[in-house]
């Protein structure tokens, strides 16, 4: 059976790429959240275990980022986007946001040099879309 939403993912596929990559993680993160809770036995907030905190705001957090990065790398293919461009935003919204959990889960400053890398491809993809000129 051919479905024709299915093949339009071949017009995006950087931008298909890197949300499914990032979903991995997503997913991870989401995995270790109920792995920390069913050890700690906490199924509400975070039952003032720092880990477990660590744990929900790493997967928060990363809920919270990667949607925007991903729609602006989306307008930006969408808008004839260089296609290497296009890898090196979606590759460092990648690294930045392993940095940016391990950092939260490991108590590293790396957290910290990831979460700075998520907000300069947001800004780099915002300001690559606007030179697009997607609007004529």
């Amino acid at each position: 059976m051919t479905n024709p939403l299915l093949g339009t993912l071949f017009l995006v596929p950087v931008t298909s790429l890197y949300a499914a990559l990032n979903a991995f993680l997503t997913l991870a993160l989401s995995i270790n959240v109920s792995l920390v809770r069913t050890k700690h036995k906490v199924f509400r907030g975070d039952g003032g275990h720092a880990g477990l905190g660590s744990a929900i705001r790493a997967h928060g957090n990363n809920v919270e980022q990667v949607p925007l990065a991903l729609i602006l790398l989306l307008l930006a293919e969408l808008g004839g986007g260089n296609s290497t461009a296009l890898h090196v935003f979606g590759g460092a919204l990648l690294v930045a946001r392993l940095a940016h959990a391990f950092g939260m889960l490991r108590g590293s400053p790396v957290q910290a040099v990831g979460a700075t890398l998520t907000l300069v491809v947001q800004l780099g993809l915002a300001v690559y879309v606007l030179v697009l000129r997607p609007w004529g």
